[in-house]
């Protein structure tokens, strides 16, 4: 075994340790990664020290229990507390690394089961992102506004906040609507539709599962269908079917199941194609996400053993958490709208949510608990996970 030197540098010490982790020897390794943790605190280095610490305290949560982990994992938390200080106290505040703080610094209180403390820094952060979306919608950067509206539409929600959240929701609204008829207006239907189908999401906080989110939901779903048909007609097969797998959803969360039937029949036949075109091509990346396209088409008209096939042919040409996560999401969607249930619809949205904030994990996690916690849903998450290769759960 290859002993550190006194002054070995705190990267050193990681690297080390990491490799004792993955021989196997985890009591030396994560001693090292402690004084690696230690290393990087000492030199000011708050985020890879925080980085470490939460390492240690999960890998301890997953072996010895969470009192064990609860030093660690707590002395990550306030070290991301700290780096959240110094980034809202920029001049210039990156709000994808204020979440990536913020989301940490909650996943250790979720983790410690602390609902006090959870609850208590989600209202904080909650408000630091919707004085960041006011400050920004001030300056008239309606991107970056809505961005922190929705982390802090987030961060209300889960703090228990209803009535914060229900406001900024409403400022959402009048910030999506802007962009749906500006989009209109330079006659952008796919942007449209995207925008439409914002609105109607926020528009559900308001008026819950009704008339109000299936007029906008049909709205978006008429946009997608627009811009499938201009992509149509310059060749873009690709941006066609991708267009149409949208439109067939949105008409299915508007509650117009026939014309949603209607389109994912037909966008079917037209998928199989592209698929095969691009496995001719040797394409196989692109292949692998048309054909989760094709499992989305088929689940949405309730073919889901053939969706299955196409799902492990998607695998097989490439796997990952996003597949994984698509697939949930489509079977939570189809669940919903057959329901007319905001609960899943909401539940939906935390994934969408992370979905565009790129943390496949979180997203994927929140997927598979809809269907894991619903007893209708327990054979199609079993076909699920047998096309995934996992046969005992």
């Amino acid at each position: 075994m290859i002993s550190p030197g006194i002054d070995s540098s705190p990267e050193e010490l990681e690297e080390l340790g990491f490799k004792y982790v993955d021989e196997g020897k985890a009591k030396e390794g994560l001693k090292l990664i402690l004084r690696a943790a230690k290393g990087y605190e000492a030199r000011g280095d708050k985020e890879n020290a925080a980085r470490l610490y939460r390492y240690l305290g999960y890998f301890l949560a997953k072996r010895a229990g969470i009192e064990k982990a609860r030093p660690s994992l707590l002395k990550s938390a306030y070290l991301y507390i700290d780096l959240i200080e110094e980034e809202i106290s920029k001049p210039e505040v990156d709000i994808d690394v204020l979440d990536d703080y913020c989301f940490s610094v909650l996943e250790v209180f979720a983790t410690l089961n602390d609902t006090r403390l959870l609850g208590k820094y989600a209202l904080e952060f909650a408000s630091i992102y919707e004085d960041l979306g006011n400050s920004y919608e001030e300056a008239s950067d309606i991107p970056l506004a809505i961005r922190a509206y929705e982390s802090a539409f987030r961060y209300y929600r889960l703090a228990g906040s209803e009535e914060e959240a229900r406001k900024v929701a409403e400022k959402l609204i009048s910030l999506y609507g802007q962009i749906a008829e500006a989009k209109l207006g330079e006659g952008d239907a796919g942007a449209a539709a995207d925008a439409f189908y914002e609105l109607a999401r926020y528009t559900k906080v308001i008026f819950g599962y009704d008339a109000h989110f299936k007029e906008m939901m049909d709205t978006a779903a008429k946009n997608y269908e627009r811009a499938s048909k201009l992509a149509y007609s310059e060749g873009d097969l690709d941006g066609t079917t991708s267009y149409l797998v949208k439109a067939q959803y949105a008409y299915l969360l508007a509650g117009n199941s026939g014309r949603a039937k209607l389109i994912g029949i037909n966008t079917i036949r037209m998928l199989n194609q592209v698929v095969s075109a691009h496995r001719a091509s040797g394409n196989d990346k692109m292949a692998s996400h048309k054909l989760m396209e094709v499992t989305e088409a088929l689940i949405g008209v309730g073919k889901v053993e053939e969706a299955m096939n196409a799902y492990k042919s998607a695998l097989e040409l490439m796997s990952g958490l996003h597949h994984r996560t698509r697939v949930r999401l489509a079977v939570a969607k189809v669940y919903a709208s057959q329901k007319g249930s905001a609960e899943v619809l909401d539940e939906v949205d935390v994934v969408e949510f992370h979905l565009k904030k790129n943390n496949l994990p979180k997203a994927f996690e929140v997927a598979d608990k809809i269907l894991e916690k619903r007893d209708e849903l327990a054979e199609i998450r079993r076909k699920i996970l047998e096309a995934e290769g996992i046969t005992e759960f």
